[in-house]
């Protein structure tokens, strides 16, 4: 097969300091081209020259400033050339300009979470368009699938799931000195509200006091002379905490970061549709204690590869997790084992590019049988109204003795793929009730069954933003 990725127009491929999206879109690219002819279009970026080859992958760069602008580029680079997959990951409004390029290939909707087909991104009409108008929809985990097919129900026969994974080579564990140090927990994302960091420095603080080894936290990700991480800090000593605040990290020196720590924290406070980190810690040979919801579940297997955290904005249930692991030396070098394995045998690219091949090779065949038996469907229909025409030249009339004698043979139509009568989407929330149910939103706990709408989830976002703010500041002032 001939494949193109198309990446969104932020970050460039490869991502210079860190993208997720990106960083997935170049590794199952690399395990793809084992099979097929694979290319990627990124944003172009002045470290890159506008065309490179990277382990067989082929990557054009274009310029970018805005989607619209971006998107006249991409089309340039895909014009006179032919493909039989298109991949675009995260533009539902890409889809459409693509696929009436490309009518007769297969336009995938790679979603790596529920951001770009909300508000204020996008409108739902515009996303529905662009749902519409792809062959297929590909998440990055179940629970991403049944949130997106509670939005837009008559979406959810297109939605196929392919698991993320990491390079297990170079996310892998090391040797430990046997010296006495601090037990290192570490963190590693965005620093925002709805990652959770007050609450695993409140942990912290409550595992000093149950615990005689010392305990260290390492926080990757973000700027340390941000408003926020400043207020981190301060609520670090605070708590009389030992934080180390490290910045921004390369996603090509992030396995070094992985590999100075004894134990992985997740506790984000809202839906995570897949958590790449947890994965990397995982094959770095890290137990992960991480709040149970979304995709995180689907990850984390709790009691083998680490601990899930049911009531996750509670302090107390992370300090109590991180307590077991400290205190039980055999569970966590179990642990340990069983992470490394199971991030093996479950989350490699390669597993995750089988997957995508597996997808994109069998959509292929269904569309060469629906194009096949519209073939004979058309043939058909022209050989009857041929044999009503030799019928009514012959003056037997519309219905002929030998059309009765001789039935024709009704063509197979047992695969289905225009649900075009079913895009009413009626079964979702519309606007008027953005607040009806407010109060269920603010205290959601495992976030699997959201039928909020898209003004709804954004007003959510933006609450629960303000409340955590209020809370560090109560923390740091109160």
């Amino acid at each position: 097969m001939k494949i193109v990725i198309i990446a969104p127009e932020q970050i460039p491929v490869p991502p210079i300091l860190g993208g997720s999206v990106e960083i997935t879109i170049l590794a199952i690219a690399k395990e793809l081209s084992k099979w097929h002819s694979v290319s990627i279009i990124s944003r172009a970026h002045s470290r890159y020259p506008k065309y490179s080859v990277i382990d067989g992958v082929n990557i054009y760069r274009v310029p970018t400033g805005s989607p619209a602008k971006y998107l006249t580029h991409v089309k340039k680079i895909l014009k006179k050339r032919q493909f039989d997959v298109l991949q675009i990951d995260n533009r539902p409004e890409f889809v459409g300009q693509i696929k009436s390029m490309f009518p007769k290939a297969t336009v995938s909707l790679y979603l790596h979470s529920l951001t770009f087909v909300n508000f204020p991104h996008t409108s739902r009409a515009e996303t529905l368009a662009g749902l519409r108008k792809a062959d297929l929809i590909i998440t990055n985990s179940s629970s991403l699938e049944r949130r997106l097919s509670a939005r837009f129900p008559s979406m959810s026969r297109k939605i196929r799931v392919a698991w993320l994974g990491v390079d297990t080579s170079r996310f892998s564990p090391i040797q430990k000195t046997s010296h006495p140090r601090a037990f290192t927990l570490l963190f590693a994302g965005r620093l925002i509200p709805r990652k959770g960091v007050p609450v695993l420095l409140q942990a912290v603080k409550l595992v000093n006091k149950q615990v005689n080894q010392p305990v260290k936290v390492m926080i990757a990700g973000g700027s340390p002379t941000s408003k926020y991480a400043r207020q981190l800090q301060s609520l670090s000593r605070k708590f009389g905490v030992h934080a180390e605040f490290l910045g921004t990290i390369p996603h090509c020196h992030i396995h070094r970061v992985f590999r100075k720590a004894d134990l992985f924290i997740c506790p984000s406070q809202k839906h995570e549709s897949f958590g790449l980190v947890n994965v990397e810690a995982m094959s770095s040979g890290l137990p992960v204690v991480a709040s149970k919801n979304g995709g995180i579940k689907e990850v984390i297997q709790h009691g083998r590869s680490g601990l899930l955290i049911k009531q996750y904005k509670n302090p107390q249930a992370f300090a109590d997790a991180i307590c077991s692991l400290i205190m039980n030396k055999p569970l966590y070098l179990k642990m340990k084992q069983e992470a490394r394995q199971i991030a093996l045998e479950k989350f490699s690219w390669c597993a995750t590019a089988d997957r995508l091949n597996h997808i994109y090779e069998s959509e292929i065949d269904l569309q060469q049988d629906k194009r096949q038996n519209e073939y004979h469907c058309t043939a058909a229909h022209c050989h009857e109204r041929q044999d009503l025409q030799e019928c009514n030249e012959t003056g037997q009339g519309a219905q002929p003795e030998r059309m009765k004698e001789e039935p024709a043979i009704p063509q197979p139509f047992d695969l289905v793929h225009d649900w075009s009568s079913f895009d009413d989407d009626t079964l979702s929330i519309t606007s008027t009730g953005v607040f009806q149910n407010f109060t269920d939103l603010c205290a959601e706990n495992d976030d699997e069954s959201d039928w909020s709408n898209d003004s709804a989830e954004a007003t959510f976002d933006f609450f629960s933003d303000i409340g955590y703010q209020r809370l560090v500041d109560a923390l740091i002032y109160g």
